[in-house]
């Protein structure tokens, strides 16, 4: 069976990046910008929030492995879907949550998924699912960024705890 991709926002995504690229299945993920209309968008262009792209990663995985299914399930566990447009301290519409589907099928599993969810949560889910137009991979500097740069700031105060919350370092 062919690899498959998913695209998934849900705040920074060195954060989603981090915590995807751990999973037994997953191929490869990589950061980047989609769900805006600026073609070609820069880091600096989609953080003024006028080209109404989110930081996004695009996960490519053996569905043999891990499921889509089961990737969402991480999705919905490894951020706030309640907030919109925040995740902790990063505010602004690129740190929304979003599932962007490849095709009617991952669609209609992701509306599932969240109606599935929607009620461990105590506020309204303000996730976005809308078709993928276009993945724009972020700057060279912003892949692996947790593996590269674990004693930053960043990554002790707001990645770490995430990995270790769901138990993956």
């Amino acid at each position: 069976m062919q690899n498959e991709q998913a695209t998934l926002g849900g705040g920074c995504f060195w954060c989603l990046e981090a915590i995807f690229e751990r999973q037994s299945g997953v191929k490869s993920v990589t950061s980047g910008y989609a769900g805006g209309a600026e073609p070609n968008p820069s880091y600096e262009a989609v953080c003024t929030g006028n080209t109404g792209h989110a930081e996004v990663i695009q996960v490519e995985y053996d569905p043999e492995t891990i499921s889509y299914a089961e990737l969402l399930d991480l999705f919905w566990g490894c951020h706030d879907p309640t907030t919109p447009n925040r995740q902790g301290g990063d505010v602004g519409t690129q740190y929304r949550s979003v599932i962007l589907y490849h095709d009617a099928e991952q669609q209609a599993e992701a509306m599932r998924s969240k109606a599935a969810v929607a009620s461990d949560f105590a506020d309204r889910l303000v996730t976005e699912i809308s078709p993928l137009s276009k993945f724009y991979p972020a700057e060279t500097y912003h892949q692996g960024y947790y593996q590269r740069n674990r004693e930053a700031s960043y990554c002790q105060i707001v990645i770490r705890p995430k990995l270790r919350k769901l138990e993956i370092e």
